[in-house]
């Protein structure tokens, strides 16, 4: 196979995998917290991404060319908006149904997607075509021998990654992280020692679908497109992920981000007509992994969940 090819393949593969480990992340997070599974998790990141591109027109139309100030502008407003997004959902609509049967929480959500979705492609001005999405990051290449990386591709990988150890080092090194923890472990035992279980599923929230923004802006960012319905895949997407990752556990949910972006690239690679089949693929080897192994590959360590 051509190497320039070849390449091409392996940083598209590496890229899907950062996005779907970044959406896999907040559905482990809302797991962990509530034990609940968020279906409209994919659709907040898509509305994220349109939040994105509001806000690149606002600057544009506020005479704001400066594409560093544009691109943070981008980020902070589409990361921001989701987060409050995503906290308001957990206070109106999933708090309220924690004494419901599961399957009421995964029908809201689901159709709380379906709702988001819709109202993007109606009331977004001409929401149902696919929108440019801005280009502001450097278009030029890096060349290491016949390997080829896009400037663009190079600096979402590093963020995407900051953005990872970024959660990492606030679950694992804060005292926020410790609370989130301790609720995910236990409530009842966190709630005696003084730890407030309303904020922390908020904040948890918040967090989950702010990262799920990002996650919505780099598609576009390095996609240059987004439309209505890209929350749809990359929530089933990221999803799939996180349950052969191991659904509650960060590291599972990274590493099945990972895998599941690999194994749409070897079916695009190793597959006739690529595009059709890579999904296919992808999934069917994902329920294969789960025939094996039921709880993922790395299964969460408590030892009991309700």
């Amino acid at each position: 196979m051509d190497v320039g090819l070849l390449s091409q393949y392996l940083a598209n593969g590496v890229m899907l995998g950062l996005m779907y480990a970044l959406v896999a992340v907040g559905f482990t997070l809302f797991f962990g917290v509530l034990d609940v599974i968020k279906f409209s998790h994919g659709d907040v990141a898509m509305v994220g991404a349109f939040a994105g591109f509001a806000t690149y027109g606002g600057l544009q139309a506020a005479g704001v060319h400066n594409p560093v100030i544009q691109m943070l502008g981008v980020v902070l407003v589409s990361v921001a908006a989701m987060a409050i997004l995503g906290a308001l959902i957990a206070r109106y609509l999933i708090v309220p149904l924690r004494g419901a049967p599961a399957l009421n929480t995964l029908l809201i959500t689901l159709m709380l997607g379906t709702a988001l979705r819709e109202s993007v492609r109606l009331f977004f001005p001409d929401g149902a075509n696919p929108k440019p999405f801005p280009r502001l990051l450097p278009a030029g290449s890096l060349e290491f021998g016949q390997f080829t990386l896009r400037a663009d591709s190079a600096i979402l990988l590093a963020a995407g990654i900051a953005v990872i150890a970024a959660v990492h080092l606030l679950i694992n090194r804060t005292k926020l992280g410790l609370a989130i923890r301790a609720v995910a472990q236990d409530e009842e035992t966190a709630r005696s020692m003084g730890i407030n279980f309303s904020l922390i599923v908020l904040v948890t929230f918040a967090l989950g679908s702010g990262v799920g923004a990002f996650a919505g802006v780099m598609n576009g960012l390095y996609y240059n497109e987004i439309n209505f319905g890209m929350g749809l895949l990359l929530g089933v997407s990221g999803f799939a992920a996180a349950i052969v990752g191991g659904l509650g556990n960060i590291y599972g949910a990274i590493l099945g981000g990972f895998l599941f972006a690999g194994l749409q690239t070897i079916g695009a690679v190793a597959m006739p007509f690529a595009s059709a089949y890579k999904d296919v693929f992808a999934f069917g080897a994902v329920i294969l992994i789960m025939a094996i192994r039921p709880t993922g590959l790395i299964p969460e360590k408590n030892s009991e969940r309700v």
